[in-house]
């Protein structure tokens, strides 16, 4: 879990750090369920909390990043992934996000500066009948 969230997290900014253009973003996965303790899934809980301070982190001023820049994590609670249907056949599949909401959001964030969240922001991802609310935390 350390490798595939906070390395790929951590290589993303520094990248970041020497191309990104001023006024550019960076959007990280963190997890919803790291936002509380998670005593059954530890290791990822702990990778998933790293990933919300570097967002936080890179926010502040001076971190680094261009003049600007946005940084923001997203926090699904879970995805609609065909894995996750593999491993998870029995779940209810209207309560996961789907990643063209996910997309969406992306491109919105990208094409319109004007409609991005505050820089630094955890954005829960809840999905309720088909249908995500993105909640600050």
């Amino acid at each position: 879990m350390w490798k595939q969230s906070v390395w790929s997290s951590s290589i993303s900014a520094s990248v970041a750090s020497k191309f990104l253009n001023n006024g550019g973003i960076i959007q990280f996965t963190g997890a919803a369920a790291a936002l509380e303790g998670t005593p059954s899934m530890i290791g990822y809980g702990m990778a998933k909390a790293a990933v919300h301070h570097l967002t936080k982190s890179l926010a502040a001023p001076k971190s680094g990043l261009p003049e600007g820049t946005t940084v923001l994590a997203i926090l699904p609670i879970t995805l609609d992934t065909p894995m996750n249907r593999k491993w998870m056949p029995k779940a209810d599949f209207s309560t996961w996000t789907s990643l063209n909401f996910i997309a969406e959001q992306f491109h919105k964030w990208i094409t319109q500066p004007n409609e991005r969240p505050e820089s630094g922001a955890l954005l829960k991802l809840t999905t309720v009948g088909g249908q995500t609310e993105i909640s600050k935390c």
